[in-house]
C-alpha cells in the first residue's frame, strides 16, 4: 500500500508531499490542473523510462520518493528478501533525474539499477492508463493478461523449461549436421593438425616452465657473474657484510647491559647477520644449480619456436594451444562417429519435443479453465456497466502440431458482443470506443489484485456518463476493499464513492506555474463535487453534491 509520495522539481511541481490512506482515493481538479502528475511520478518510481524533460526548468535535478507498506504483500517481501533489500514492514523507493538526463535509483537507501526498480514496482503497484483498451485489442496483450492473472505459473515454467531443452538439442543437431559431415580429406587434415599438437608439450604449466627455463639459460652467464659478486660482498673475509656485522656485534657486546637502546640495536644487528648468512647460502645454492649447457638452451629454444609456429598457425597465444587441441579432438571424434551422434541427438530432440507438447497441452487446459472463470467475471461486470445482455468469451485454441515456443501452443482470442442478439466478435472489431473502454475497465476490475498491489486508475472513466458512471464508481470502490485504489477522475459519480478525495490545484504566478494537492474536508468535498457536476458552483449544485455524497455513504455502510 502506498503511504507517502514526495515530489521535488518535477515537471511543473516545485515540491509536493502527500500522504495516502487505505481504500479508495479519488484525485480530482480542474481540467489541465496536472491531475496525472502524481501518476507520472509514481510511474517513474516504478521503473518507467525517464529523460531530462521531467526536470523542472532551472533545477539541477528532480527527486521522487515513495514509501510503501509491504506487510500484506508477500510477493514484494520475498523479492526484497531475495535481493537483501528488506527493511521491516516498509519499503522506500527513491529516484533522482538529473537535468542532463541521467537517472539514479535507490531501494531502502541502497543504490539499484532501474531494472530492479521496475521488478519491485510491478509487485507494489498496478497502473491502468486511459488508453489501455487499445492495447487489449492485441492478441499478445490478451495472452499476457490471461497468463498474468492465472494461477498456473508452474505450468508456464514447465513449458519454458521444455522449450529450452528442445531448442538446445535442436541447435546441437543443426550444428552437427553443418560441421560434422566432413569429407575424408578434411578429416585427414584435422588428424594431421591434432598429431602436431599431440607431439608438443601443450599444458599451460609445462609451457610456462619451458619459458622460465629459457630465460634462465639465456641469462646464465650474467647471472653467475652477479651471484659471484654478491657472494664476495656478503662473505669476504674482512670487508664482507657478514664480517662487518660480526665486528659491530663484538664491539657493542660489553655495553649492551648499560643502555636499553644499545641492547635493541645489537639485537637488530644480530638478526641482520643471520639474514645475511642465510641469503648468502641461498645464492650459493642457486649458483650451483645454474646450467651453462648451450645444447640445452638450443633444445629449449627449438621447442619454444615450434610451439610459437603452432600458435601462429592457429591464431592463438601459446597458452591457448591446449584448448585448440581439445576442439580438434572433438571435431575429429564427431566426424568419425557422425551417424552415432546424429541418432543420439535426434532421439534427444524427439524426447524433448514430446515433453514440450505434453507440457503445452497441460498449460492449455489451465488457460482454458482460467479463461472461462475470467470471462464469467467480465460478463457480470459488463452488465453492471450498462451493457446488459452483452457477451464476453475468451477462446483458447490449442494447436497440437505447432512449432515449439516458450509460451506454449495456444491462440488466445477475446470475443465480445456488446448488445443482445449480436454474435461475439474479436475485441479488436468492437466499433464503439466507449464500449471498448468499458470492457477494458471490466477486465481491469476482474483481474485487479487488490489484496496486495495498489491499483492506480488514470482517467479510465473518460467517455463514460450517467448510470454507467455510477457503476464505474461502485466497481472502483469494490476493487479498493481490503486494499488501496487511486483514481484520477473528472466524474462526480466516481469521486463520491471514494473514501477520501484529493484535489489538485494549479497555481500560476508571473514567472512560474506550480501544482499542489490537499485532502478535502467534508465541506470542501461538497464544493469540489458541485464543481465537477457542472463547473459553476451554486446552491443547487451544492445540494445535489450533498445528496450524492449521502447516497454513496449509505451504500458504503
Amino acid at each position: 500500500m502506498l503511504l507517502h509520495l514526495h515530489i521535488r522539481n518535477f515537471a511543473i511541481v516545485p515540491e509536493l508531499e502527500q500522504e495516502f490512506a487505505p481504500g479508495f482515493t479519488a484525485i480530482s481538479g480542474e481540467t489541465g490542473a496536472g491531475k496525472s502528475i502524481m501518476v507520472d511520478a509514481l510511474g517513474l518510481l516504478l521503473g518507467a523510462r525517464s529523460d531530462a524533460s521531467w526536470v523542472r526548468d532551472g533545477a539541477e535535478r528532480a527527486d521522487l520518493t515513495a514509501e510503501f507498506a509491504v506487510a500484506t504483500n508477500p510477493a514484494a517481501q520475498h523479492w526484497l528478501h531475495e535481493h537483501e533489500l528488506e527493511d521491516g514492514e516498509h519499503c522506500l523507493l527513491r529516484r533522482s533525474i538529473q537535468a542532463t538526463g541521467r537517472s539514479r535509483a535507490w531501494i531502502n537507501g541502497t543504490p539499484v539499477p532501474i531494472s530492479q526498480l521496475a521488478e519491485l514496482g510491478n509487485l507494489l503497484v498496478e497502473v491502468h492508463g486511459q488508453n489501455e483498451h487499445v492495447q487489449l485489442a492485441r492478441g499478445k496483450q490478451q495472452r499476457a493478461l490471461l497468463d498474468r492473472t492465472g494461477a498456473y505459473e508452474q505450468a508456464l515454467e514447465a513449458v519454458r523449461a521444455a522449450f529450452d531443452d528442445w531448442q538446445s538439442a535442436a541447435t546441437s543437431l543443426r550444428e552437427l549436421a553443418e560441421g560434422a559431415a566432413l569429407p575424408p580429406s578434411e578429416i585427414e587434415f584435422l588428424r594431421f593438425q591434432l598429431q602436431e599438437l599431440d607431439n608438443a608439450e601443450l599444458e599451460p604449466d609445462a609451457i610456462e616452465a619451458l619459458e622460465r627455463e629459457h630465460r634462465l639459460l639465456s641469462s646464465s652467464g650474467d647471472l653467475l657473474r652477479a651471484l659471484d659478486r654478491c657472494a664476495s660482498w656478503l662473505e669476504a673475509d674482512e670487508q664482507g657484510a657478514s664480517a662487518l656485522l660480526q665486528d659491530a656485534l663484538n664491539a657493542l657486546e660489553p655495553y649492551a647491559e648499560l643502555e636499553r637502546a644499545i641492547a635493541e640495536a645489537r639485537a637488530m644487528l644480530d638478526e641482520a647477520l643471520i639474514n645475511t648468512r642465510e641469503a648468502a647460502a641461498s645464492l650459493e645454492q642457486v649458483s650451483s644449480g645454474v646450467d651453462l649447457d648451450p645444447a640445452r638452451l638450443e633444445q629449449v629454444t627449438a621447442q619454444l619456436s615450434q610451439l610459437g609456429d603452432l600458435a601462429r598457425k592457429h591464431g592463438v597465444d601459446l597458452e591457448a594451444l591446449a584448448g585448440i587441441r581439445e576442439t580438434l579432438l572433438e571435431r575429429v571424434d564427431r566426424a568419425a562417429h557422425f551417424d552415432e551422434h546424429r541418432e543420439a541427438l535426434e532421439s534427444k530432440v524427439a524426447a524433448h519435443l514430446a515433453t514440450w507438447r505434453a507440457a503445452a497441452k497441460t498449460l492449455s487446459r489451465e488457460r482454458a479453465r482460467h479463461a472461462d472463470s475470467l470471462a464469467k467475471k467480465v460478463r457480470k461486470l459488463m452488465h453492471q456497466l450498462g451493457m446488459g445482455g452483452g457477451e464476453f468469451l475468451i477462446r483458447v485454441e490449442h494447436d497440437s502440431d505447432a512449432e515449439p515456443g516458450a509460451l506454449g501452443a495456444d491462440r488466445i482470442d477475446m470475443l465480445v458482443s456488446a448488445n443482445p442478439g449480436m454474435k461475439p466478435a474479436p475485441l479488436a472489431r468492437v466499433a464503439s470506443g466507449g464500449e471498448l473502454s468499458r470492457i477494458s475497465l471490466a477486465l481491469k476490475v476482474a483481474t485487479a489484485d487488490s489484496g496486495a498491489r495498489t491499483q492506480v486508475f488514470d482517467e479510465i472513466d473518460t467517455g463514460v456518463g450517467g448510470d454507467t458512471a455510477n457503476a464505474v464508481g461502485q466497481l472502483l470502490q469494490t476493487v479498493s476493499r481490503g486494499g488501496q485504489a487511486l483514481c484520477v477522475t473528472h466524474l462526480a459519480q466516481v469521486a463520491v464513492r471514494a473514501d477520501q478525495q484529493l484535489q489538485v490545484i494549479k497555481q500560476a504566478a508571473r514567472k512560474a506555474t506550480a501544482v499542489n494537492t490537499r485532502v478535502l474536508s467534508e465541506t470542501e468535498r461538497v464544493e469540489e463535487i458541485a464543481r465537477m457536476l457542472g463547473g459553476t458552483v451554486s446552491d443547487q449544485s451544492r445540494a445535489h453534491a450533498r445528496e450524492m455524497l449521502d447516497a454513496a455513504g449509505s451504500t458504503l455502510q
